[in-house]
């Protein structure tokens, strides 16, 4: 079955004029990113990669927010067995395991050889910012607030925000975001270059990305991908080892009953209390 004409819970895909438009949809409020959301993404972007007739994409979320990030309470049967009493070494190769599949869907969005250009409105948070970092531009609206919250859910963040902010934002600004798990504005957002443009609203930032994206598309598409291409791979050894490095990392350390905290605080709706146990 085509890409174009597969049902999907979590997006939804359209193809006109040599552009395609990917539209996060949910199903978990502000379109957080759940198992349908995990499952979906790789052969969208892959259908994409392999379609001769899309020459560029937008990404962008629907209502008033790009995403809420990981859809912790959907997710939280997946960290059962790792988080469970005695969890050894099954448990956690099979959590890595799931690690990696889960980066390949953000890798599939920045691997994809048509540039995708991300329209950014409302709060992006944690894998939010890990898929708008895999896109090659990054648009916004002047609504639009940033973070990479997964510190405060006991988590190294490890879809790429750790591999992929430093090349954008620099290594500063990535470790102040990352440590702190602040929110930031639009306006910080574009004078740290995680954005290239800042819109009035949803729909003027969203007419700007299809602009872009058709600029691109009117390109000779071939050379487009040769300069997506050759921009990669002075960077794709690099992001690759950190992304390897993390899931390792976190397979081995992310168990803890700080994050248990964190999933049941999430659950009651109360501030967690972290112990650094």
């Amino acid at each position: 079955m085509s890409y174009r004409t597969a049902e999907y819970e979590a997006f939804e895909v359209t193809v006109a004029e040599h552009v395609a438009e990917v539209t996060l949809i949910g199903p978990g409020r502000g379109n957080a990113m759940g198992p349908a959301f995990w499952a979906e993404l790789v052969p969208i972007f892959r259908g994409i990669d392999a379609d001769p007739d899309v020459r560029s994409v937008v990404l962008t979320g629907s209502g008033k927010h790009f995403s809420y990030g990981l859809d912790l309470p959907a997710m939280a049967g997946d960290f059962g067995s790792v988080l469970a009493d005695g969890a050894k070494a099954k448990a956690r190769t099979d959590f890595h395991d799931m690690i990696k599949r889960m980066q390949d869907g953000i890798n599939a969005v920045a691997d994809c050889r048509k540039p995708v250009v991300a329209a950014i409105a409302g709060w992006c948070i944690g894998g939010g910012v890990d898929l708008i970092t895999a896109a090659d531009i990054r648009l916004a609206s002047a609504d639009a607030k940033f973070s990479v919250r997964e510190v405060k859910v006991a988590i190294v963040a490890d879809m790429g925000s750790l591999a992929r902010l430093p090349l954008i934002v620099g290594d500063g600004h990535t470790r102040d975001l990352a440590l702190t798990g602040k929110d930031i504005d639009a306006a910080r957002a574009e004078r740290i270059g995680l954005v290239t443009e800042v819109y009035d609203d949803r729909d003027a930032v969203l007419a700007a990305a299809r602009e872009s994206a058709a600029q691109i598309a009117a390109n000779p598409p071939l050379v487009v991908q040769g300069v997506k291409t050759v921009l990669d791979h002075s960077r794709a050894a690099r992001v690759d080892d950190s992304l390897r490095y993390v899931a390792a990392w976190n397979a081995a350390f992310l168990p803890s009953n700080d994050l248990t905290e964190a999933i049941t605080a999430v659950f009651e709706k109360r501030p967690p209390e972290f112990r650094g146990e």
